[in-house]
């Protein structure tokens, strides 16, 4: 891909170097541990303020990933075997940590039968024992090949469950190459199928060259998959060799995208231009069950 210049970022999106001593404690245990973070991997801009809150979102099965995605700053390659001690040490490092809820991702692994099921698996059980009280939240692959998987992963009962379609329908072929739009929205339609009580949740990145009238109609289609959650952020090109950023996104727009999605019917919803996926995840999570609470009893 050709290396093009990157706009220089407004003042909305700039963050603070991380310099706090519990950044660096947080930063020490995972490293102790042998875990890697989406927050290193992806270079996310909101490590400093989530590090220093004890914050990490832990990412699964490597450091390596199987696909290619024109926006993701995750290195691509042959992945290392599936490391057996990676759940133990998960749940190690959120015991360690004190979590009320913990993010767990992951990279892709079409190199692998299951995709990486079984790890997901594995580290919600052993989280479980080691912090009952902890809630979970997972952000998945599409599993795309690998039947049942999806299922499987939802039969352990993660309290939230993830996956991002990341961009519209359109850019899917330049953006997100190895992905297909439509399984992505059935994996949330899926999860719903075997577990209602499971929230679904999906992100999208802006600034890609999307237009008002496609992410309208996303969220159209995620609600027609019963997503409960949708968290809107700014597309931040991590390379000039990754995909151009075509426009950096105003405050008061994601204002008008926030009031789109409410009014869809989304229990939740997180739009500004730092919002990622796991960014106050577990301050959102209490917001999420407490809408479906005010929901229920609406019903009744």
């Amino acid at each position: 891909m050709t290396e093009l210049p990157r706009q220089r970022k407004p003042d909305w999106i700039r963050v603070k170097a991380p310099t706090s001593k519990t950044f660096a404690e947080t930063k020490k245990l995972m490293r102790e541990l042998n875990l890697h973070t989406v927050c290193e991997e992806a270079a996310c801009p909101n490590i400093g303020e989530c590090w220093s809150k004890k914050h990490a979102t832990v990412m699964i099965l490597g450091d390596t990933c199987t696909r290619a995605c024109a926006f993701c700053n995750v290195k691509t390659g042959r992945p290392m075997m599936v490391d057996p001690l990676e759940p133990l040490h998960t749940a190690e490092a959120c015991a360690a940590m004190g979590l009320e809820h913990i993010v767990i991702t992951s990279v892709d692994r079409d190199d692998l039968p299951d995709g990486g099921a079984d790890q997901f698996i594995k580290v919600i059980a052993e989280i479980r024992k080691a912090s009952p009280n902890t809630t979970i939240e997972i952000l998945t692959p599409d599993f795309r090949g690998k039947p049942g998987q999806i299922e499987r992963v939802a039969e352990a009962r993660p309290d939230v469950f993830n996956h991002n379609l990341e961009t519209v329908p359109r850019l899917y072929p330049t953006i997100r190459p190895g992905a297909r739009y439509y399984h992505s929205l059935r994996l949330l339609e899926t999860v719903k199928r075997v577990d209602p009580s499971i929230f679904t949740k999906s992100g999208l990145m802006v600034g890609l060259g999307e237009d008002r009238l496609e992410l309208s109609q996303v969220m159209d289609d995620m609600r027609m998959a019963d997503i409960d959650f949708i968290t809107i952020g700014q597309y931040l090109q991590p390379t000039p060799r990754h995909a151009k950023l075509e426009r950096f996104v105003h405050p008061d727009e994601f204002k008008t995208y926030e009031r789109m999605a409410r009014g869809k019917g989304f229990l939740m919803v997180s739009a500004s231009p730092l919002t990622r996926s796991s960014y106050h995840a577990g301050d959102d999570f209490v917001k999420l069950r407490q809408a479906r609470e005010v929901q229920l009893a609406a019903a009744e």
